[in-house]
């Protein structure tokens, strides 16, 4: 069946122009001459086997290929880029993954736009190719919905369910002579064992839930495991949902509201997900022109519990939360105690209200991975935003799974997280310390690294809940314990971050949302006085660019 004319815009191709050299290249990959009358969808497939998170999404960009045909649209398949974050950590090479989240946006943007295509199907499993094809959703604002590749299964060992950040803190035990040699590599072997992005409530099962809230995936598409069945249909399913949406014209910033993103913060924080959703979130709320702040996450933090026993910090993996109901029935909870917008559009053409009405208002009993809404695992959001003279526009810190939530003690100053990571593992850093990871930040790294492989030595030396450690860097969702990240303004401006001395003694007050730097003013303003910023790190390529473009991170680190 053909569509109508008007709801497609490759006016040389599909609005059935009789005679057009546009025609010719488009033969060869396989048009006949009824096609130049169907919708062109372009599938971002990221598949690539660089990391297992990315590993399985060539199957289901086939899938969604042979769904698009099977409905009367014509796709068209490109590629796009990944770097995995978990085989980077720790290195230079991971200065390049908040970075690619752009490159993946400007790559989807220009292959969509360039070739004016009629909607899109983009397919990611890793931490930065969700947010940069929805960052590039929301710019386009053509038909889109976004597919997740789908988390990995856990691994076991000693009857635990163990998932990449069981390896980053194996490390930090066997330095601390807590396990040995034999132990450390069982972890290794078992920790990953099959296709799919990282398996607790880390970034990308973040991300994908916030999607699923925002209304860009399919209801349940968030938690399923990449290896299994449904996720197959579930791209199948997706692929029809979107041809009807270019049918019916909806479009990404009818469904990217205010509401919608205050959806996708209460969904984050009621499931207990990564740090990094508050600067993806805000990234992706700029590319669609909707106002959004730290400010206000914390707002919604107060009101919000965390519902949901997951790793880092509790019991449970993605999966057995996939058994217990998923995004949907978090949602519908939340929606029973008027904490979303149940008004809010999704790609299905269902408002919020309409497409959770089959799901119970409470979880199974026969469960504890969801809890009930009056036994929360906290009565409050984890992801706080602190102020302070540290930082006086902001920084991210989880604050729920610590046993102290203030701590006031000496700084270890490391201008670099190799730096810091050395001293860790020496032993050299001791409870009640407060360290300090700087220049780090999105212009100082370049690129903002998470500091997994710290955060993960110093719980595995035992010190989560007696050390504390701020960064202008970023965290991994894997990360847990009394960490502050995203501290803005950064080290490479000139941030007060950039001030502090070894000793100087720094208050982490995470009841007070406070970030304090205990010298007086006067001494702070002596020693701007006698601040320079740095060199660059990078004078050329992409690092190089990206340092000159990128926003504070209180902005999202975003490069537009």
């Amino acid at each position: 069946m053909s569509e109508p004319k008007s709801n497609l815009r490759s006016s040389a191709i599909t609005q059935g122009v009789e005679r057009s050299p546009n025609r010719a290249m488009l033969r060869a990959v396989g048009f006949q001459d009824a096609d130049f009358h169907k919708p062109i969808v372009g599938i971002a497939n990221g598949h690539s086997t660089i990391t297992p998170c990315n590993m399985g999404l060539g199957g289901l960009a086939a899938a969604a290929d042979e769904a698009l045909k099977s409905v009367g649209a014509m796709p068209q398949m490109f590629g796009t880029i990944t770097i995995s974050d978990g085989i980077s950590m720790g290195t230079e090479g991971m200065k390049y993954s908040l970075v690619s989240r752009e490159v993946i946006a400007d790559s989807i943007e220009t292959v969509c736009n360039g070739q004016s295509l009629d909607g899109l199907l983009a397919i990611g499993g890793c931490d930065k190719n969700m947010p940069g094809a929805l960052i590039a959703i929301a710019r386009l604002n053509i038909p889109a919905i976004f597919v997740y590749g789908g988390t990995i299964k856990p691994g076991h060992f000693n009857g635990n369910d163990l998932t990449v950040v069981s390896a980053f803190e194996a490390v930090g035990k066997f330095c601390a002579h807590k396990i040995d040699e034999s132990e450390l590599m069982e972890i290794e072997r078992r920790a990953c064992p099959g296709a799919g992005s990282c398996g607790g409530m880390f970034t990308a099962n973040t991300m994908s839930s916030a999607f699923e809230a925002l209304g860009l995936s399919l209801p349940y598409s968030s938690t399923m495991a990449a290896e299994d069945a449904e996720k197959t249909a579930s791209t199948v399913q997706s692929a029809r949902v979107l041809h009807d949406a270019i049918r019916n014209q909806i479009l990404p910033r009818q469904i990217l509201t205010r509401a919608a993103f205050e959806n996708a913060i209460a969904v984050v924080m009621a499931i207990g997900g990564s740090t990094n959703a508050v600067l993806h979130l805000l990234a992706i709320a700029h590319a669609a022109g909707v106002p959004l702040s730290l400010e206000d996450f914390e707002t919604i933090r107060r009101r919000v519990p965390v519902l949901c026993d997951l790793k880092p910090s509790g019991k449970y993996v993605t999966t057995d939360f996939h058994r217990a109901g998923g995004v949907p029935q978090v949602m519908k909870m939340l929606l029973a105690k008027g904490l979303l917008h149940s008004d809010a559009l999704t790609i299905t053409g269902q408002t919020v209200g309409e497409s959770l009405a089959e799901v119970p208002e409470n979880p199974a009993s026969n469960q504890d991975v969801i809890r009930p809404f009056e036994k929360p695992l906290y009565q409050s959001g984890h992801l706080a935003i602190l102020k302070g003279n540290l930082a006086t526009e902001g920084a991210v810190a989880k604050i729920t799974g610590v046993k102290a939530p203030t701590i006031t003690g000496p700084a270890r100053v490391f201008d670099s997280e190799e730096t810091c990571l050395a001293a860790i593992l020496a032993g050299n850093i001791k409870a009640g310390d407060v360290v300090v990871v700087r220049y780090e930040g999105p212009k100082g790294g370049p690129g903002m690294r998470e500091m997994l492989a710290p955060t993960s030595a110093i719980i595995g030396a035992g010190l989560g809940d007696s050390v504390g450690l701020i960064t202008d860097g970023r965290f991994s969702g894997g990360t847990y314990g009394l960490v502050v990240g995203h501290v803005a303004p950064e080290a490479a401006v000139g941030g007060a971050i950039a001030l502090v001395e070894e000793g100087d003694s720094i208050t982490i007050d995470a009841i007070h949302l406070a970030l304090t730097l205990n010298v007086p003013d006067e001494e702070l303003t002596r020693r701007r006085s006698g601040w320079q910023p740095p060199a660059p790190r990078y004078t050329r390529g992409v690092l190089a660019k990206y340092a000159r473009l990128v926003s504070s991170s209180s902005l999202g680190a975003v490069t537009d």
